[in-house]
C-alpha cells in the first residue's frame, strides 16, 4: 500500500498571508538589488578617479599636448594587451571549466556498455561490406597462402653399435671424426 497517494497536508498558512510574505521579500530584495548597484557604480567611480588623474589641459603648447596624446596612446596600448591577455585566460578557464564539466556528466551518466556478440561473417561478405559496390570479384585467401614444405629429418639408420666402435677406432676414425 506504499503506492496509495497520501492526502494533502492543508498548510499552516492562509495563501493571503504568503502571498504578502512574498510581496515583501520581493520589495526587499528589489532595494537591496538598487542599493548594490549603486555601491558598484560609486566603486567603479573611485577606481576610475584614482587610476585616471583629470586631464588639466588648459595652458598646454601645442608640442606638450602632442606629448599627452603620445603618453596617453601608449598607455591604452598598454590597457588593450592587457585586456587581451585577460581576455584569452578567461576564454581558456571558461574551455576548461565546460570540459570538466562534460566530464563530470560522462562520469555520473548510468551508461553501460552493452555486451557485444561474436558475428561469423566470411571474408567475401566482410569486403562487400567494406568496399560496398566496389567489391565484384571473388577472392580466394586460401589460394593465395604459400606453401611451406617441411624438411624431412634426417634418420641415421641404426646399425651394430660394435660395428661403429670399431669404425671410429685408431686414426681412421679421429680423421673421420674431424672431417665430419
Amino acid at each position: 500500500m506504499a503506492d496509495a497517494p497520501k492526502p494533502k497536508e492543508k498548510s499552516k498558512i492562509s495563501s493571503a498571508r504568503r502571498l504578502g510574505l512574498k510581496i515583501r521579500l520581493l520589495i526587499v530584495a528589489g532595494q537591496m538589488l538598487e542599493v548594490e548597484v549603486e555601491e558598484k557604480k560609486r566603486e567603479r567611480d573611485e577606481a576610475l578617479a584614482e587610476r585616471v588623474p583629470p586631464l588639466k589641459l588648459s595652458g598646454l603648447s601645442v608640442e606638450e599636448l602632442q606629448d599627452l596624446c603620445r603618453d596617453l596612446h601608449h598607455k591604452i596600448d598598454v590597457v588593450d594587451e592587457e585586456r587581451y591577455d585577460v581576455g584569452l585566460k578567461v576564454t581558456k578557464n571558461d574551455k576548461e571549466i565546460h570540459d570538466l564539466g562534460l566530464k563530470i556528466i560522462e562520469l555520473q551518466s548510468k551508461f553501460k556498455k552493452p555486451n557485444l556478440k561474436r558475428v561469423k561473417i566470411s571474408a567475401e561478405a566482410m569486403l562487400s561490406v567494406l568496399l560496398g559496390s566496389k567489391h565484384k570479384e571473388t577472392i580466394d585467401f586460401k589460394s593465395n597462402l604459400k606453401t611451406v614444405k617441411k624438411a624431412e629429418e634426417k634418420k641415421e639408420e641404426v646399425t651394430d653399435w660394435r660395428q661403429n666402435v670399431d669404425a671410429m677406432s685408431g686414426m681412421e676414425g679421429r680423421k673421420k671424426m674431424f672431417d665430419a
